[in-house]
């Protein structure tokens, strides 16, 4: 309190030295001039007085204040001296509203990284090197004078020229819609039918690459679908000289692009270029001007590089099943079923995350969003909605949507597409393994009834639970069916 106390003082005695002043110049004749300047240092020495009023304010304030905060500091150490608990959940509990689970997720990499490495170790020590680089090789070509996948793939190219040309000439007129239609519908039913033929009568496709030939032509057959779709959309707002239109349907405005790409307008789209991007782009639906990122960003593209390249190659035994009981059957199927998930997942971030964003990245392709929080799916039908979007998003747009609008229900609309869904998993399967057993059929068709059952009777965490039980058994077993139908059809009777 000393400083305090000695600007007070000094206060005082300047205010009563100020005043006497005043007093003893208020007596004495002055002129203007004179009266002027003692004016002008009193109003002076007022101010400093109520600028030194104002720092011992000040100062009276912090000494104050230092001396509040000391006494709850002091008070508050008594109070944790005396009692050190307060109503609270615990971290795990879901009342807690903690979320924050990194460090757990990274344990569970670091125990799975740790667990497989000791099986690698394990069966290279026991079994040594298994994988022959060029049987590897020979799986997609076995004859290595008869390429068929490869040639299928080039093949492909007709059918996107077709497509192409189709959509010139209905833009020129030269087609009518009709005309248009068939040769669309025409050229979309061979590609469906002409590898599938190939796969099936050629002896040199092996099961491997005609299952990738028939899925790159199932992504094209999609694809084709919505560029036809977009652009009869396009023809028929423009014959109502329609002026503004939706970005999927025509040239948007100038805000809605990125990266000062050109805007694109019907039916300047029809170019080569511009198809051969669609067909890359890591999407099956079409836009006349996809959102484009800035640039590319080469560190971003590496990384994903990397983990597309971080597959594993796991060689297992076939054993037919028909001398088994039920509880070896059982025995076998969940063993099958932790790998086969794994794999499953491994899968799916190396094809949605990492090959579809290096697939962006260097087309520049804006929308990035191709899955959603699919693990935390409550029932069936939001895992389908959430867990491939690119698929999602065709399905919506060009099967779904069109069926309400011509008055279907949506339970006949929701029915027809898990149709279809099953039909191409059937297609993907069956074809490759020249053999036809719809379980892949089956079990998609099996999706609807217990989307129904999980949506009405299961809650919460009890249908995350059921959604993640029928994925990690469901697969399994439609493995373990083709596993040994193929094996039966093919080395049994080759045995015998």
């Amino acid at each position: 309190m000393g400083d305090s106390d000695a600007v007070g003082s000094t206060l005082t005695r300047r205010r009563r030295a100020t005043l006497a002043a005043g007093r003893g110049a208020s007596l004495q004749p002055m002129n203007g001039r004179s009266a002027t300047v003692c004016q002008s240092s009193v109003t002076a020495d007022i101010s400093a007085d109520n600028g030194l009023e104002k720092k011992r304010d000040r100062s009276l304030e912090t000494v104050r204040s230092k001396s509040k905060t000391e006494k709850k500091k002091r008070r508050g150490d008594i109070s944790d001296r005396l009692s050190c608990h307060k109503t609270q959940e615990s971290l795990l509990s879901s009342a807690s509203g903690y979320n924050n689970y990194r460090g757990i997720l990274n344990w569970c990499v670091v125990m799975l990284v740790l667990n497989n490495a000791r099986l690698f170790l394990e069966n290279l020590l026991r079994y040594g090197v298994l994988v022959d680089p060029i049987q590897v090789i020979s799986l997609f070509l076995h004859d290595p004078y008869s390429w068929p996948a490869a040639c299928l793939l080039i093949v492909s190219n007709v059918f996107i020229l077709v497509a192409l040309y189709t959509e010139r000439q209905l833009s020129k007129g030269s087609f009518s819609e009709p005309v248009g239609f068939l040769v669309h519908c025409i050229n979309m039913a061979i590609m469906l039918t002409f590898p599938a033929a190939v796969v099936l009568l050629v002896p040199s496709m092996t099961p491997v690459g005609g299952a990738f030939v028939l899925g790159i032509y199932t992504i094209l057959f999609l694809k084709l679908y919505s560029y036809k779709d977009v652009n009869m959309w396009c023809r028929e707002l423009s014959t109502v000289k329609a002026k503004k239109l939706a970005r999927s349907l025509s040239c948007p405005s100038a805000q809605h692009l990125n990266g000062g790409d050109r805007k694109v307008c019907y039916p300047g789209n029809l170019t080569i270029r511009d198809m051969y991007y669609f067909v890359f782009a890591p999407t099956l639906c079409y836009e006349l001007n996809f959102p484009r990122s800035p640039k590319i960003r080469t560190s971003f593209l590496l990384r994903r590089l990397f983990e597309m390249w971080m597959i594993p190659i796991i060689q297992s035994s076939m054993k037919p099943l028909e001398d088994m009981d039920l509880s070896r059957m059982t025995e076998r199927l969940l063993r099958l079923a932790v790998p086969n998930h794994l794999l499953w997942l491994i899968f799916f971030y190396w094809f949605f995350h990492s090959s579809m964003n290096f697939t962006a990245e260097l087309l520049r392709f804006g929308d990035r969003q191709f899955y959603k929080d699919w693990w935390n799916s409550e029932t069936v039908t939001y895992f389908w909605q959430n867990w491939n979007i690119p698929v999602h998003k065709w399905c919506l747009r060009h099967f779904y949507k069109p069926l309400l609008r011509r008055g279907f229900s949506k339970m006949v609309s929701q029915s027809a597409v898990f149709f279809l869904s099953a039909f191409f998993h059937e297609y993907l399967v069956s074809v490759p393994l020249r053999m036809f057993r719809l379980w892949a059929f089956t079990g998609m068709m099996a999706q609807l009834p217990l989307a129904w059952f999980v949506g009405r009777f299961l809650r919460g965490n009890y249908g995350n639970a059921a959604v993640w039980i029928s994925l990690i058994i469901g697969q399994p077993f439609a493995v373990l069916m083709y596993v040994h139908d193929y094996y039966v059809l093919h080395f049994r009777q080759e045995a015998d």
